[in-house]
């Protein structure tokens, strides 16, 4: 075997790690919502948001300090600031007291327009020219998700909508910032200093919401709220080393099967029945989103 043959083995070898990594990143992200909802069982939505930053921020702060991470740059907690908004604080909570009332796959509808909100955020925070197949399709994508959401809720939207448009948007500049700030940390480090920020807060958070709201123990719960405290991190991190292995676009290929991972979830989980708009709807949305990427 030549030398040459050789180093394209490995880069074979490297290519399907980050496809299974990638992909499992994914599948973690689509079972956020059903574990949500377990979660629920048991806890109040401020009790599930803080207890989830909790478990994430005690991972994420023994895995820096197990690799002896030096602390980030003032540089650079601005952006971190904003990661935690997005991803650790603002999102969870927002989609958390969407369920109370909304479905899983209304959900997962309504947030599978994220990558279209995020690469419209990241346009005009870095004042980047795309062309005009690139809005048509994203605007297509949005009106999708608004039609949908005001058929499934009688005529207008309602409470839920407004939590996951909220969710939308400010996960949308965490995810952005997030992206920016990749250009000079390793993804993993990112969400993992942005839920150590988080921590304190989180801990208060927690402390006050679990006296606050009622607590049933139970066996749902306790999953759901595992699942929810590691995937935290963990989701993150698998999916930005498969992504740093064979690159941004063949990755967000894969995270466009989300939406309709999360549809299968809410079925076999939580024994939802779908509407036939639902995956409609959540076709369309992808075939906008593949529009957007190509162009």
């Amino acid at each position: 075997m030549t030398a040459q043959d050789s180093a394209t083995g490995r880069m074979a070898i490297a290519v399907n790690g980050g496809v299974l990594l990638a992909a499992l990143g994914v599948a973690m992200f689509s079972l956020t919502f059903p574990a949500t909802v377990w979660a629920l069982d048991g806890l109040g939505p401020w009790s599930v948001t803080a207890c989830r930053a909790v478990l994430g921020g005690l991972i994420a702060g023994g895995c820096l300090l197990a690799r002896r991470v030096p602390p980030p740059a003032r540089r650079h907690l601005g952006g971190l600031l904003a990661v935690a908004a997005g991803t650790v604080v603002g999102f969870p909570l927002l989609t958390t007291l969407a369920l109370q009332t909304s479905s899983t796959s209304h959900a997962a509808v309504v947030v599978g327009l994220l990558p279209l909100t995020t690469a419209a955020y990241a346009a005009v925070r870095t004042r980047t020219r795309h062309s005009g197949r690139f809005w048509a399709a994203a605007l297509a994508g949005a009106a999708v998700v608004v039609v949908f959401a005001v058929q499934q809720s009688g005529g207008r939207p309602g409470l839920s909508d407004l939590y996951l448009l909220g969710a939308l948007l400010i996960c949308a500049a965490g995810y952005a910032e997030g992206g920016r700030l990749a250009r000079e940390l390793p993804g993993w480090q990112i969400i993992g200093w942005a839920l150590v920020l988080c921590l304190p807060l989180a801990l208060a958070g927690a402390a006050v919401a679990l006296s606050v709201e009622p607590v049933h123990l139970g066996g749902r719960m306790t999953a759901g709220m595992l699942w929810l405290g590691v995937a935290q991190f963990l989701s993150l991190w698998v999916w930005y080393r498969g992504m740093g292995a064979i690159g941004v676009a063949k990755a967000s290929q894969l995270q466009l099967a989300q939406p309709l991972l999360t549809l299968v979830w809410s079925v076999a989980l939580l024994g939802e029945h779908l509407t036939p708009a639902a995956p409609l709807a959540a076709v369309a949305v992808l075939v906008c989103i593949g529009v957007t990427q190509r162009a």
